[in-house]
C-alpha cells in the first residue's frame, strides 16, 4: 500500500513561497505579510529564471524587511531618478535643474531606468559607465553618476533602497572636454570695436578686459561698478547667478580696477542707460541693473550668448557659433599669461582659489582693488588718447 501525497500546506505569516509562473516562464518568490490597513493582501514577491535564484533574493528581501525598508518590487531606476529631480532639487536654480534632468533624461533613464532599483549591481554601473565615458566628458560622466548616486539616497531616506550601489563604482575617464579657444591679438581687437554703443559691447569689454565670469556680470548692479572717487574706477564682483547669489568661491569676490578702455565704455554705457531710465519716466538708481534687459529683468545666459555671437559676426568671425561668453575670461588669462604676468596674480584677478595670496575680501570690505590686470591691459589693448576725461559732476 502507498502512501497518500503529502497535502500541501498554506505558508504562515512571513513564510515564503516558490512557484512558478507559467505566463512570466519565471519563477515566483513571495513572503506574506498579513494584511495592509486598507485590507489588501501584503505579499511582496521577486522573480528569477531558477529557484536558487528566487531564494537569494527572497533572503535579500528579507534582510530589508528586518531594517524596515520595503523596496517596492517593481521600483524602478527611472522612478528614483524622476523622484529624486520632483522632490531632491528644491531651492535650485531653474538652469541647474533643467541641466540635471537632461543628462538623466539622456544618460541615465534610456540606459538603466526600466531596471528595478533592488536589483541593480555594481557590474551594471562600471558596465554603464565605460560606455557613457565613449561619448561623455569626464565632468559630464561625474555629472551624471552624481545624480543615480543622489537618486539612490534619496530614495534610501524614503525607505524605498537598501543599499547605494552608485557608491560602489569609480568613474572611469571620459573624452576629452571641447578645449577652450583663445582669441588671436588681431580677433581680441576687432571683438573690442564690433557693435560699439550697444550693451552687449560694454559686456564684451567688461568680460574681456577685466576677467569676470559671465555669472558674475549679468546680475551686477552700478552700486558695484565705481568710475569716480579717490580710487581708481573699478568694479566690486561680489555677486553671481548661483544659488544664494554669492560667487563661485570665497576668493572670487574680489574687487577689480578697470583698464581705461574698459572705464571709457561703462561711462558711455551708464550715461545711455540713465538717458533710457529718465525716457520712461524712471527714477534712476545705483542698484539698477548694469546689462539688463528692455524690461529690466536679469538677462539670461542664452540671451547673452546670443547676443555675443551676433556681436562676432560684426566682428568679421567665420562661426561664431563656436565661441561661448566664458571664453573671453579664458582669454583674459592667456593674454596677460603671455604679456609675462605672474601666475599668482592671475589666480587673483579672475578668483580661482589655486592662488598664493591668502588675503580674504569679503562682503564690506574693498581693499585692496588688484590694479595689475588692468595696467597690462592698457599696455596691451590701450588706446593712445586713453580713456575720455571726466568732466566734474559727472558720472
Amino acid at each position: 500500500m502507498t502512501d497518500a501525497p503529502k497535502r500541501r500546506t498554506r505558508a504562515g505569516h512571513g513564510d515564503d513561497s516558490i512557484y512558478w509562473d507559467k505566463s512570466k516562464n519565471r519563477y515566483i518568490g513571495a513572503v506574506s505579510l498579513g494584511y495592509t490597513p486598507s485590507g489588501k493582501r501584503n505579499r511582496p514577491t521577486v522573480s528569477g529564471k531558477t529557484k536558487s535564484e528566487v531564494r537569494q533574493k527572497l533572503r535579500e528581501l528579507k534582510k530589508q524587511l528586518a531594517v524596515g525598508v520595503k523596496t517596492p518590487a517593481n521600483y524602478t531606476v527611472a522612478q528614483a531618478v524622476n523622484d529624486w529631480l520632483a522632490q531632491g532639487l528644491k531651492g535650485r536654480e531653474v538652469t541647474s535643474v533643467d541641466t540635471y534632468k537632461s543628462l538623466a533624461d539622456n544618460h541615465i533613464v534610456p540606459q538603466l531606468g526600466k531596471g528595478k532599483l533592488r536589483d541593480l549591481e555594481a557590474d551594471d554601473l562600471d558596465d554603464w559607465l565605460e560606455a557613457e565615458a565613449k561619448v561623455l566628458a569626464t565632468q559630464s560622466l561625474k555629472m551624471v553618476h552624481s545624480i543615480l548616486r543622489r537618486s539612490i539616497s534619496h530614495a534610501q531616506r524614503r525607505g524605498r533602497a537598501v543599499r547605494n550601489v552608485a557608491e560602489l563604482v569609480d568613474v572611469p575617464e571620459g573624452r576629452a572636454g571641447r578645449p577652450s579657444k583663445s582669441l588671436s591679438l588681431e580677433q581680441g581687437e576687432a571683438v573690442l570695436r564690433a557693435m560699439e554703443g550697444t550693451w552687449i559691447h560694454a559686456y564684451v569689454v567688461l568680460s574681456l578686459l577685466v576677467g569676470v565670469r559671465p555669472e558674475e556680470a549679468r546680475p551686477m548692479t552700478w552700486s558695484h561698478v565705481h568710475l569716480t572717487g579717490k580710487e581708481k574706477p573699478h568694479v566690486d564682483v561680489w555677486r553671481s547667478v548661483r544659488r544664494h547669489g554669492d560667487t563661485k568661491t570665497r576668493k572670487s569676490r574680489r574687487s577689480l580696477a578697470m583698464p581705461q578702455q574698459t572705464v571709457a565704455v561703462m561711462r558711455a554705457h551708464k550715461r545711455r542707460e540713465q538717458a533710457v531710465c529718465r525716457a520712461a519716466g524712471k527714477e534712476w538708481t545705483d542698484e539698477r541693473l548694469v546689462f539688463p534687459t528692455e524690461t529690466g529683468e536679469l538677462r539670461s545666459a542664452l540671451n547673452v550668448r546670443r547676443n555675443f555671437r551676433a556681436l562676432l559676426k560684426e566682428a568679421g568671425f567665420e562661426n561664431p557659433k563656436e565661441w561661448t561668453p566664458r571664453e573671453l575670461r579664458t582669454n583674459f588669462v592667456s593674454v596677460l599669461s603671455d604679456h609675462g604676468i605672474p601666475i599668482e596674480v592671475i589666480s587673483r584677478l579672475v578668483g580661482h582659489n589655486g592662488s598664493g595670496t591668502t588675503e580674504r575680501v569679503y562682503r564690506k570690505q574693498l581693499r585692496p582693488v588688484i590694479s595689475e590686470g588692468a595696467e597690462a591691459m592698457d599696455d596691451i589693448f590701450g588706446d593712445d588718447d586713453g580713456a575720455e576725461e571726466e568732466s566734474p559732476g559727472g558720472t
